[in-house]
């Protein structure tokens, strides 16, 4: 695999190697002794163009547990303020024998432009509104871990469609996987003709609900909506949010998941986010080991799916 560029390229069967070989980093991470030298002679640059704590620090653990060298890159106080270009910016870091980029962008295709103008192996961080391949990874790997499968499966994912790249790396992976998969939110945030990618559309969160087993519910995107879509996040929460009277009322147990940052009050109550049907640390945990095995199977190229 000599990138990770998104999921919509990568075969079922290396979705299953990622999560076979996330299985046994897994292991690794919970013996006292938390790192193997797999990635010792290997340095990667993490390149962030758009803020991140939780996608940024995972990386960043993942890469020191697997023992490569790691180098951050801070877009604020380097030349690209200057007006140096990405290609400048990432031969200029080449130069000095890095060996991946992991990285983050807010134009879609800003990493499959990247690999085809340098050596380096790319791994995508999240690009525009395009995919965020990692979080889909980790997500189904919580789910598999939680449920036992993917097949056959109904996972609703709720809130700003429009805007999410995780809601689309999600759908690919999903329904690659044998998942069933739903989309719920106000017919403003739900793309047009979504359907034809294989999913069923919700426009009241309760029928969602009622329907589904797993809830991977996403955080509105108000610095990517250029007009208002709906008028309050406080009407939103009264329409869209899920509290614990909402799960209650549906007589049954679903599984509830977030990819953060959560804004609690809106999408998650509080009581929801923090319950124990609540996969939210889950999914933070998991995301290290998984990003390990990513990391693993582009630093080795052991694998014939390229991912682009």
């Amino acid at each position: 695999m000599k990138h990770l560029l998104g999921i919509k390229d990568l075969s079922p069967q290396t979705i299953e190697q990622v999560f076979t070989t996330a299985d046994e980093f897994k292991q690794v991470l919970n013996r006292p002794i938390k790192k193997v030298p797999a990635l010792r002679d290997t340095t990667i640059v993490n390149l962030f163009y758009e803020n991140s704590t939780r996608t940024r620090i995972s990386f960043e653990l993942a890469q020191k547990r697997l023992g490569a060298d790691t180098v951050n890159f801070a877009v604020s106080s380097s030349s690209v303020s200057k007006g140096e270009t990405l290609i400048d910016t990432v031969q200029n870091i080449l130069a000095m024998k890095v060996d991946i980029v992991v990285m983050r962008h807010s134009a879609s295709g800003a990493p499959h432009f990247l690999s085809r103008h340098i050596d380096a192996s790319i791994v995508n961080a999240g690009d525009g509104t395009n995919e965020h391949p990692t979080q889909a990874l980790l997500d189904a790997y919580s789910i598999r871990e939680r449920l036992g499968s993917l097949s056959g499966k109904r996972i609703a994912i709720i809130g700003d469609i429009l805007h999410s790249r995780v809601a689309l790396s999600n759908i690919y992976l999903l329904t690659k996987m044998g998942a069933e998969v739903a989309v719920c939110g106000p017919a403003t945030l739900i793309p047009r003709q979504i359907e034809a990618l294989g999913v069923r559309v919700f426009y009241d969160v309760k029928k969602a609900l009622q329907w589904c087993e797993v809830a991977n519910v996403l955080r509105i995107q108000l610095e990517r909506q250029s007009k208002p879509l709906f008028s309050t996040l406080r009407e939103y929460a009264l329409y869209y949010g899920i509290d614990r009277a909402l799960l209650d009322s549906l007589q049954k147990e679903i599984v509830i998941m977030h990819p953060g940052p959560i804004n609690r009050g809106v999408e998650l109550s509080s009581d929801v986010a923090n319950s124990g049907q609540s996969l939210v640390l889950d999914q933070v945990e998991n995301g290290v080991a998984v990003r390990m095995a990513v990391l693993y199977m582009v630093g080795r190229k052991e694998t014939t799916d390229s991912g682009t």
